[in-house]
């Protein structure tokens, strides 16, 4: 019997990239640019609790250290203005134009270097805005085709970038968030289980862990309920990123529940059984042809249907899906859950 914890009080984060223009590959943008200080005062007034970052949302890359710690300074007092808290920050290495060929993984020495001073400044400005976590989207660490580079030398110099940032400082977490492709085609360490495997090789294990995204798990051809599970038996779910996915195609980044409203159950089944006391991050995009006045209803949307899921997650008889399980009745259990989905 799983043994159901204390309840958890969650905290809602989202990213300033969720407010968009609706721009994508194929077509320009349909909705006009919010200014990064309107989008802070949207976080409130939508129920949400703290930002998500990347290292430039927060301030322009490749500034002096002066010139980054006053633009940290600067967007801090925003949030503490607007009573907000910064869940962690990422370096977005993907978009630099000296990592087109990868950050950490780049077979070029000067590169992999710049990498990993980048993400150091990261963890500088975590600290100045008031988190301890750093996230990796290893976005760009594959290839095209398989030759091009050497698949093992890549998995050690994911460790070493890691160790260089684990010894930068001694009170962050990394936490990897990983995805099996896009923009790569073939990405090295495609899953959570595949980074987990790696955390334990490096320095400081008990300070690398996961963030686990839907969608990501969705293009693997995994379920995330599966891979949040595995995360927190390793007491490594530090963080999460709730969407949706319509099938195996480009990273869709849609409204929690929107396309298999059992699977989003079970995502928040397993997160309330199992203790997950992180943030909830949802990480979705508008549908393209949303209008201006609306363009934040995907967020409030992702929102509730994490908490009426949460209602009957914790609505449901404990005692009679134990008993449902004690005979192995797995219809009767099925056809349950299904009837409160269904609000019966």
């Amino acid at each position: 019997m799983v043994e159901v914890r204390k309840r958890t009080n969650y905290r809602f984060t989202f990213g300033p990239w969720n407010i968009s223009t609706g721009a994508d590959p194929f077509g320009p943008a349909v909705r006009k640019d919010v200014a990064f200080a309107a989008k802070i005062k949207e976080y409130k007034k939508l129920g949400f609790d703290g930002v998500q970052f990347h290292d430039d949302d927060v301030v322009e890359a490749d500034l002096d250290h002066a010139a980054t710690m006053k633009g940290v300074a600067k967007v801090r007092r925003m949030m503490e203005n607007e009573g907000l808290f910064p869940e962690f920050i990422a370096p977005r290495l993907w978009e630099h134009a000296r990592t087109i060929d990868g950050a950490f993984t780049s077979n070029n020495a000067a590169e992999r270097k710049y990498a990993i001073e980048r993400s150091k400044r990261a963890v500088d400005i975590a600290n100045a805005l008031g988190t301890h976590d750093i996230v990796l989207w290893l976005a760009r660490e594959g290839t095209y085709i398989r030759e091009a580079k050497d698949p093992i030398a890549a998995v050690g110099r994911i460790v070493e970038a890691i160790n260089a940032l684990l010894e930068h400082d001694p009170h962050i977490r990394i936490l990897g968030e990983m995805k099996p492709n896009e923009p790569m085609d073939m990405a090295y360490l495609p899953t959570p289980g595949h980074f987990m495997g790696l955390t334990y090789r490096t320095a400081d294990p008990a300070r690398v862990g996961v963030l686990i995204e839907s969608a990501h798990s969705i293009l693997a051809g995994l379920d995330p309920s599966d891979d949040m599970a595995y995360a927190l038996w390793h007491g490594k779910l530090w963080s999460v990123h709730l969407n949706d996915q319509n099938g195996l195609k480009y990273d869709q980044d849609k409204t929690f529940g929107s396309v298999d409203l059992r699977r989003a159950f079970n995502t928040v089944w397993v997160l309330e059984r199992g203790g997950y006391d992180g943030c909830i991050g949802l990480d979705v995009k508008a549908m393209r042809t949303t209008r201006q006045a609306n363009q934040t209803r995907h967020l409030a949307n992702s929102r509730a249907m994490f908490l009426r899921l949460l209602d009957v997650t914790r609505g449901l008889d404990e005692k009679r899906i134990e008993a449902f399980r004690a005979e192995r009745d797995y219809e009767s259990l099925e056809m349950y859950v299904l009837e409160r989905l269904m609000g019966k």
